[in-house]
C-alpha cells in the first residue's frame, strides 16, 4: 500500500461486540488520507468474524495474533504501518469523526511536535455519555507534565516513535506513560480541547488491572530516571517515631503480625536501591535496639530531643539536624519522610515517591488517595460544595487527600523550612498502604489484615 498521512489501528482481544463500531467510526472520518490495520489479538468471541466483514476495504489490512499483549501489538502496528502519523483506537472506543483532521492539523502545524491529543468523552458499556474529561493546555494553564495522554486517542509522529524503538514489551502495560517518560522533556507536543474521542469504561478494562498497571507505572518511572539518579543523592528515608504522644506509649514497639512497626518500616526502607541512608528518629534509646538487629551500613540512629516529638511540633528543625549530623546533605539531596502508623507501605511505594520528584523535575512529591464523595464548605449562606460533580471537569478539579504515608522532598526545599513546597507531584497509593493505625481498634484491624495475607 502507498503512503498516507495517517495510520490508524485497532486492536482487538474479545471486544467483538464493540469493534464493529469501532471500525465504522475510523470510516466516517472528514480526514479522507489514512489506513486503518486491524488486528486480532487471540480472540476467542466473534472479533475475527467482525473484522473479515471489512476485509475487501481497499484502505483496510487485518493481522491476527496469538495473545501477544498490547505493547506487542502496537509495535506491530508501527514496523506495517505506512503513514506519516499513528493513532491507536482500543476495539471498544470510538473516535469523533474529526478526530484525524484535527489532530494531523496540529502536527503538519508544529513539526517539532512529537504528538499530539485531545479531550475525550466517557461512555457506559451502552455507549451513553456521562462526562467530558478535559485536560488543561501542557506549559500553558498546566505547567506540570506528570499526568500523560491517553495511549490511544493520541496522534503521534512516526518517525520520533521509530527513533523511540517503540514500545517497551516487557511490562504489559502503560504504554502511554511509557512513550510520554521518553518525550517529554525532548520534544514539543499539543493537546486540542475539543472531546474527539470517546472512551468507554466497563467490567473488562485493562484499565481495571490495578496491580499490573502500578507495577508498570513504578517501573517505568524508574528507569526513566536511570540517567539523572545519580545527580540527586544522597537520597535519605527518615522515620520519625517518640515515645509519647501516640494512643500508646512507644507506639513503634507495637507488633502488626510477626513484626514491631519499626522493624517494618526499616525493612521497607532498606529494600529500596534508591536510598543511600536510612535513619531511625527517637527520643527513646530502646529503639536503637532495634534498629542494631540489622546489619546494614546505610542505617543509623538519631537520638531526638524530646521536645521535637509533642504534636505541635515542627519537624523540619529536627530533619534539618539529623541530616546536618549523620548525612551532611548537598541541597540537591532528597530526604523521604516516612510514617510508622501506615505498616503496608512498600518499598515500590518509596520509589516511587523518589522517582516522580525528580521525573518532573520537581521539588516535593506525596502519596495521596482521590476524593471521590463530596466536599463542602460552611458559608454564612448554608454549604457550598468544593468538587461537584460536573459533566464537564479538567484534571485541575480533582481533590486527594495526604494519604499520611511519606513525603520527599529536595534538601533546600527543608533548610527553607518546607517539607511540601509549591512545586510538588503526587501519585494514588492503594486503599491498603493508606491504612493509618490511630487506635488500639487500628492496630487489631492491622494485625487481623496481615493473617488474610498469609
Amino acid at each position: 500500500m502507498t503512503s498516507c498521512l495517517v495510520t490508524v489501528y485497532i486492536p482487538s482481544h474479545n471486544y467483538g461486540k464493540f469493534v464493529g463500531s469501532a471500525i465504522e467510526s475510523v470510516l466516517k472520518q472528514s480526514l479522507g488520507d489514512w489506513e486503518l490495520l486491524l488486528i486480532d489479538d487471540g480472540s476467542s468471541d466473534n472479533t475475527l468474524e467482525v473484522l473479515n466483514l471489512y476485509k475487501a476495504h481497499p484502505k483496510i489490512r487485518i493481522f491476527q495474533t496469538q495473545g501477544i499483549g498490547l505493547p506487542a501489538v502496537c509495535n506491530l502496528a508501527i514496523s506495517n504501518a505506512n503513514g506519516k502519523y499513528l493513532i491507536r483506537l482500543d476495539g471498544d472506543d470510538l473516535f469523533h469523526e474529526d478526530i484525524l483532521l484535527v489532530l494531523a492539523n496540529q502536527l503538519e502545524q508544529n513539526p517539532n511536535a512529537a504528538l499530539a491529543f485531545p479531550d475525550y468523552f466517557l461512555m457506559d458499556d451502552f455507549g451513553d455519555v456521562y462526562h467530558h474529561e478535559q485536560r488543561e493546555r501542557i506549559f500553558d494553564g498546566n505547567h506540570i507534565a506528570d499526568k500523560p495522554p491517553n495511549g490511544a486517542g493520541t496522534l503521534m509522529r512516526m518517525s520520533i516513535l521509530k527513533d523511540l524503538g517503540g514500545y517497551r514489551e516487557d511490562l504489559g502495560a502503560q504504554d502511554g506513560l511509557d512513550i510520554w517518560t521518553r518525550i517529554e522533556n525532548k520534544f514539543a507536543v499539543k493537546n486540542v480541547n475539543l472531546p474527539l474521542f470517546y472512551y468507554r469504561r466497563h467490567d473488562s478494562n485493562l484499565t481495571k488491572n490495578s496491580y499490573r498497571i502500578t507495577a508498570a507505572r513504578r517501573q517505568i518511572k524508574k528507569d526513566a530516571i536511570a540517567k539523572e539518579y545519580g545527580d540527586n543523592h544522597p537520597i535519605t528515608a527518615i522515620i520519625p517515631c517518640r515515645e509519647n504522644f501516640d494512643f500508646r506509649t512507644n507506639l513503634w514497639d507495637a507488633k502488626v503480625g510477626s513484626s514491631t512497626l519499626l522493624e517494618r518500616d526499616i525493612k521497607v526502607c532498606l529494600a529500596s536501591d534508591l536510598i543511600d541512608h536510612v535513619i531511625v528518629a527517637c527520643d527513646n534509646e530502646a529503639a536503637k535496639n532495634t534498629v542494631n538487629k540489622f546489619n546494614d551500613p546505610r542505617l543509623s540512629f538519631f537520638l531526638r530531643d524530646m521536645k521535637s516529638t509533642i504534636r505541635s511540633s515542627n519537624i523540619v528543625p529536627t530533619i534539618n539536624a539529623i541530616l546536618e549530623k549523620v548525612v551532611q546533605p548537598s541541597i540537591n539531596g532528597i530526604t523521604v519522610i516516612r510514617y510508622i502508623q501506615t505498616p503496608f507501605v512498600t518499598s515500590g511505594t518509596l520509589d516511587e515517591s523518589i522517582s516522580s520528584l525528580i521525573l518532573n523535575e520537581v521539588d516535593s512529591s506525596l502519596g495521596v488517595r482521590p476524593i471521590k464523595s463530596s466536599l463542602f464548605k460552611r458559608t454564612r449562606n448554608g454549604l457550598d460544595s468544593l468538587n461537584s460533580h460536573q459533566r464537564i471537569a479538567t484534571d485541575l478539579d480533582e481533590f486527594y487527600v495526604d494519604s499520611q504515608t511519606f513525603s520527599a522532598t529536595r534538601n533546600r526545599c527543608l533548610q527553607k523550612g518546607s517539607v511540601i513546597s509549591a512545586s510538588a507531584v503526587c501519585f494514588e497509593v492503594s486503599e491498603k498502604e493508606s491504612f493509618f493505625i490511630n487506635s488500639e481498634e487500628d492496630l487489631i484491624i492491622a494485625n487481623s489484615l496481615v493473617k488474610n495475607d498469609t
